[in-house]
């Protein structure tokens, strides 16, 4: 019964018109084809270029930011020291770990 119900949902829905409206057609003439796969490659090496550019423009503002910031010492020790002694509580209905 289902497989029915599906493939007549399945059949009904690749002979609609909404099936044509989403497929990419390559265009008949040669030499469109060739023009239209340049213009793709063109925009793929612009992509790439400006993805360089923008990454190697973040890495040297972060190099500038650390050298200009500069660097900053350790902490000194302050000489308030604090001292305790720690003792572990066991939570009621927990296994001990071990």
């Amino acid at each position: 019964m289902s497989t029915v119900f599906f493939r007549n949902v399945h059949a009904r829905f690749d002979a609609s018109a909404l099936r044509g409206l989403f497929t990419p057609r390559k265009p008949r003439n040669p030499v469109l084809r060739v023009v239209l796969g340049l213009v793709g490659v063109a925009i793929l090496a612009v992509l790439l270029v400006v993805g360089l550019f923008v990454g190697a423009a973040m890495v040297s503002v972060g190099l500038l930011r650390a050298a200009l910031r500069g660097r900053r010492g350790r902490a000194q020790p302050r000489g308030e020291v604090l001292d305790a002694e720690y003792r572990v509580v066991n939570k009621p209905g927990q296994p001990a770990l071990r």
